[in-house]
């Protein structure tokens, strides 16, 4: 199809995979939660939990003063760690603007920060070369109509028009947003939000920003919150997850994730076709924790080695072991050995050969040996499958979870039915 001008028209679905193409690749992000919750130090959802009144909570709007330049620090650590996009939460449930808006006095320009935070933070991230995304949360604490415009026709006509416009704000002040990041689409459902009007606001204003699903209507990509688990209707999808227990700055909180977690949380989600985006919790000051700096520093030592193993990588049909994990590229098979088991790695099941096997961190070939499994399921499968032992390995492990790059014949599979009939 083509316009009067004749331009072709791509269908949705086309147009989706082409806006969704550069963030599949990147694979990894960071997320930052941050905002005046802040300078008492108790999460993000502390207004909630606590039952604080609007009036008080409003209070930490004159104590939260961030000096400039912080974003540039989150910008040169997503980079150093290997993080190709940047989400920051421009407003969260507590109603508090990151940027400047006409709607509520509520926001940093206007209280005692007296700057826009989101066009300090877009501008560290370009900097930097990440990608830029916003968090923006639908349901607001703060706003007297936002729990009222469930059951009242008037508030919710104000509410609503009162986020269209700081979503049309953020889409309009910034030049070109990479991702729109929907959360909180609570109390009302996708009419109520008039969600389909929203949407087609943000597609003129940001038409190549992909947005995930929690705006109250699909989106381009699912969401997973703490937990790996890929869209069961095989859209795109993306795990988000803390780097300890907390969204937001908790200074009780520093159950740090270990450096080989993340990474296995990483190498999983990219292994199953989907994309990780990690969060920390700067604190009121701006400063990243150290024990969030500590572990992606490692985490971006172990990308500048390996990244190639996650960026681009594909849906990975083999999942088997219980010592190695798996990414994929073409043919290309990548072994993470997340538990050094000695100087023998089995792997079965396979429905092509191996033709070569390399250390990655330094190319040193690896030696193996491969045999043919029997298969005595009737009717045949058809196929011949491979038993693979990666032969010569250290004793101890060469690195922190060391790949191994094994390049087979065709797309590496397993056939994972009936394991134990090879072994009569």
């Amino acid at each position: 199809m083509l316009t009067a001008a004749g331009a072709a028209i791509l269908p949705p679905t086309t147009l989706a995979a082409s806006r969704t193409a550069w963030w599949i690749e990147a694979r990894f992000g960071m997320f930052i939660h941050w905002g005046v919750h802040t300078v008492i130090a108790r999460d993000i959802w502390n207004m909630e939990h606590e039952a604080i009144p609007s009036e008080e909570y409003k209070e930490l709007g004159k104590k939260f003063r961030p000096p400039a330049g912080c974003a540039r620090t989150w910008a040169r650590l997503a980079r150093e760690a290997g993080q190709k996009y940047m989400v920051l939460t421009t407003k969260n449930h507590d109603g508090y603007c990151l940027f400047n808006t006409k709607t509520t006095d509520f926001c940093a320009t206007k209280q005692a920060c007296g700057r826009d935070l989101v066009a300090e933070f877009v501008e560290a991230a370009r900097a930097e070369g990440r990608r830029v995304g916003f968090y923006f949360s639908m349901m607001d604490w703060i706003h007297p109509d936002g729990i009222k415009c469930a059951v009242d026709e008037g508030a919710r006509r104000r509410f609503v028009d009162y986020i269209h416009t700081q979503v049309h704000e953020i889409c309009s002040n910034y030049g070109k947003i990479d991702i729109l990041w929907w959360d909180g689409p609570w109390p009302l459902n996708a009419a109520g939000w008039e969600a389909d009007k929203l949407q087609k606001r943000i597609r003129t204003l940001q038409p190549d920003m992909i947005i995930n699903d929690r705006g109250a209507v699909d989106g381009d990509f699912w969401t997973s919150e703490q937990k790996i688990e890929p869209d069961k209707q095989g859209r795109p999808w993306e795990t988000c997850m803390t780097i300890n227990g907390a969204w937001g700055y908790m200074a009780a909180d520093e159950n740090w994730k270990s450096p080989e977690a993340i990474i296995g949380n990483l190498t999983t989600c990219a292994r199953d076709g989907g994309n990780f985006i990690l969060n920390i919790g700067p604190e009121s000051d701006g400063s990243v924790p150290v024990g969030s700096v500590r572990v992606l520093q490692q985490v971006g030592q172990w990308m500048s080695k390996y990244g190639e193993t996650i960026y681009g990588s594909e849906l990975c049909k083999v999942t088997r072991s219980n010592y190695v994990n798996f990414t994929r590229k073409g043919n290309t098979l990548y072994l993470h050995v997340t538990r050094w088991i000695g100087p023998v790695i089995t792997l079965s099941r396979f429905t092509s050969r191996v033709k070569s096997a390399r250390w990655l961190h330094d190319g040193t070939p690896v030696r193996f040996e491969q045999t043919q499994q029997k298969d005595p399921r009737e009717p045949s499968i058809g196929f011949p499958l491979y038993r693979v032992k990666f032969t010569g390995l250290p004793a101890a492990a060469p690195d922190m979870m060391p790949v191994i790059a094994a390049e087979f014949e065709s797309e590496p599979v397993q056939d994972l039915k009936f394991p134990r009939w090879a072994q009569k």
